[in-house]
């Protein structure tokens, strides 16, 4: 079942509810997506994009995700 830029950014918001979030893309598989959380400071950016694809609960799980690709940029507020 494909999902949508929405249904990415309320996961996203869930676990980072401070953070800027921005996520684009609109054919049910490839998005790319933005987020700047202060949770991120001391983190590198493996940790930082472990627990982004943690608050996508599953989503991304193989061939049997609903999330295809994501491209993504996590970064600490300036």
């Amino acid at each position: 079942m494909p999902i949508s830029a929405p249904e990415i950014e309320t996961l996203l918001r869930d676990a980072f509810p401070d953070a800027q979030i921005t996520v684009q893309g609109d054919d049910g598989a490839h998005f790319a997506a933005e987020v700047i959380d202060a949770s991120f400071a001391g983190k590198n950016r493996v940790q930082q994009q472990r627990a982004v694809y943690a608050a996508l609960k599953g989503k991304m799980d193989g061939s049997n995700g609903d999330l295809h690709a994501l491209a993504l940029t996590t970064k600490v507020p300036e």
